[in-house]
């Protein structure tokens, strides 16, 4: 029996995207690889590279549902976010450490429109104070992936694949990948005492759920 592909079969086209130009770094330059880097998140909201190693992990404090802490595998603070539950997008601040000042302020993200039927966010950097977004997250083809972009090009940064696994471009801050996938993931599974179960969580429903509360 005849196996393979038909002579003049139209083999499917590859969907590209523009390269990284330069480096982007928002949380800090020791987190730019100059390869892909592919990360995944556990139900303890414990993120590992491909070996199993333990890079970062979120974390929160008693009594802070709205709050979070992105830790290094020390355990040292690098990002603490905060939703902004009485604004009318549903707004996350990041802040470096453990600090609240404006100062430290890293970046913001929030739903980019009140209403829409594919969640798309818009991400601010912290000196930013236009209307034109640094970053974007859109929603994928299907509700448990989306892509985040270098502001309103078609620059990949990186994609959220199956809820829990992270293919990020090379010379892009990882860290700050990780830090908005927190936003994305803390939708309504998270618990006061740090660990987010968010096993069987919808990513993209939890973008709604979190950031529209």
């Amino acid at each position: 029996m005849a196996t393979g592909q038909a002579p003049g079969n139209p083999i499917p086209a590859m969907r590209t995207y523009p390269p990284v130009e330069h480096p982007v770094v928002v949380i800090g330059p020791q987190y730019l690889a100059q390869y892909p880097v592919d990360l995944g998140v556990n139900s303890d909201f414990k993120v590992s590279d491909i070996n199993g190693t333990l890079i970062f992990q979120v974390k929160s404090k008693l009594l802070s549902l709205r709050r979070r802490f992105l830790k290094d595998a020390a355990g040292n603070t690098l990002v603490n976010l905060r939703h902004k539950i009485r604004t009318m997008h549903g707004r996350w601040e990041a802040f470096r450490g453990e600090s609240k000042e404006q100062s430290d302020l890293i970046f913001t993200a929030k739903k980019s429109k009140l209403f829409q039927f594919k969640t798309e966010l818009d991400v601010f950097l912290g000196n930013n104070k236009g209307e034109v977004p640094d970053f974007k997250v859109k929603e994928g083809n299907s509700e448990s992936s989306c892509s985040i972009l270098l502001g309103d090009s078609n620059t990949m940064l990186a994609q959220v694949h199956g809820r829990h696994t992270l293919a990020i471009m090379p010379n892009v801050d990882y860290a700050f990948i990780v830090a908005l996938v927190v936003v994305i993931l803390n939708g309504n599974n998270a618990d006061d005492h740090g660990d987010a179960a968010i096993t069987g969580l919808n990513v993209l429903n939890g973008v709604i759920e979190g950031l529209g509360s």
